[in-house]
């Protein structure tokens, strides 16, 4: 029997791995452009997504990439790029496409805390997108994938920019109410993509792939820019309100000091999955979240002048610090086009010989 303890909503895959490439790899090395047919044309979107998959084939597929390399399928979103935009652009901020980026979000500005949008499914973002699903159920008679659906801090600072840090101070109870109308959105948001697909979060990070149950992953990239006392007056209540109703549930911490919350954290009744940021302390989110999975994010710039061994060296360290295999995943997400395929190999090659060392153990 495993010493190790184990999370029983989660599968019990040994250190699941994952990449995820920058536009810029994508246009670079397959030609692939990301404007706004990318997104929302039905032939682009399904043809995107397979020749996605057959050039991760050939040049990391003895790791088991590419599997579906010879499917054509009804994929809604952009599960091999990180492109988190579509509730800001809901909620009325506006959208701009690059060939070799992800899409732009220009900031709302708006004056009041106040949702402008009384209803997300009569916009015209929605419309495109209700016309995109549409055309791929008419074909394929399903739905695969989901579409990355930010956060509520992500989104108030795309609709308020950073006056909504005034606000916290200036007005505390409105900014509450405002944040929970945010949330109350992204509720109705994902409730429409799990019915149409089943997931909500593939689209946020791929690691979710691996489990046998769908993780609702709460994205928190700017939470990195509050305090403690900050997360917990304003935002900590929502995660703990969604670890409840959605699980398993996650959060997605992509700047680098996750271990700053990790007391935090530990008063989310059921977070089962953690993504931490580079730079996080895995001994410290450890001690105060024994059942969370949590996902060890690399540095997609410095692993661009990192030697094989320092890669190596890197993630044995990182995976050793978080204690628990069947709770530690490994992925470096947003690689640009600046980064060798030795390098990426070296990341499953590494996590490759882990498993068979734990497995020996």
């Amino acid at each position: 029997m495993s010493k190790f303890l184990k999370n029983p909503l989660l599968k019990e895959a040994l250190l699941p791995v994952e990449i995820v490439f920058h536009p810029s790899w994508w246009f670079k090395n397959t030609g692939i452009t990301f404007d706004e047919d990318f997104f929302y044309n039905p032939l682009k979107r399904v043809e995107s997504e397979r020749k996605m998959e057959t050039e991760l084939y050939n040049r990391f597929g003895i790791y088991g990439v590419g599997k579906d390399r010879n499917k054509d399928l009804p994929v809604i979103g952009a599960v091999h790029n990180a492109a988190g935009y579509l509730i800001s652009e809901l909620l009325g901020c506006k959208i701009n496409y690059f060939e070799d980026s992800a899409p732009q979000v220009y900031p709302a500005n708006h004056e009041e805390l106040k949702i402008y949008t009384s209803d997300i499914f009569r916009t015209p973002a929605f419309r495109k997108l209700d016309h995109l699903l549409n055309k791929l159920k008419e074909k394929y008679g399903y739905l695969y994938g989901d579409i990355n659906w930010g956060g509520i801090l992500n989104s108030a600072l795309d609709l308020q920019t950073e006056k909504i840090f005034t606000d916290f101070f200036e007005k505390p109870e409105e900014t509450r109410d405002y944040l929970k109308n945010i949330s109350k959105v992204i509720e109705k948001f994902t409730a429409f993509i799990q019915h149409e697909t089943g997931t909500t979060s593939v689209s946020v990070n791929r690691l979710v792939y691996h489990f046998d149950k769908p993780v609702f992953l709460h994205s928190e990239c700017s939470h990195t820019m509050i305090s403690v006392e900050d997360y917990e007056n304003f935002l900590l209540p929502f995660d703990m309100d969604w670890s409840g109703k959605f699980r398993p549930f996650g959060v997605h911490y992509c700047g680098v000091d996750p271990h700053r919350m990790a007391e935090s954290f530990a008063k989310i009744p059921h977070l089962d999955f953690l993504d931490v940021g580079w730079g996080g302390d895995l001994k410290i989110l450890r001690k105060h979240l024994p059942g969370t999975f949590l996902n060890i994010r690399l540095s997609p710039v410095e692993i661009i002048n990192q030697t094989n061994d320092e890669i190596r060296e890197t993630i044995t360290r990182l995976v050793n610090e978080s204690e628990n295999p069947y709770l530690t995943g490994v992925c470096c997400i947003n690689m640009d086009d600046k980064v060798g395929d030795e390098k990426v190999l070296e990341i499953f090659r590494t996590v490759k010989e882990l498993r068979e060392k734990y497995h020996s153990d």
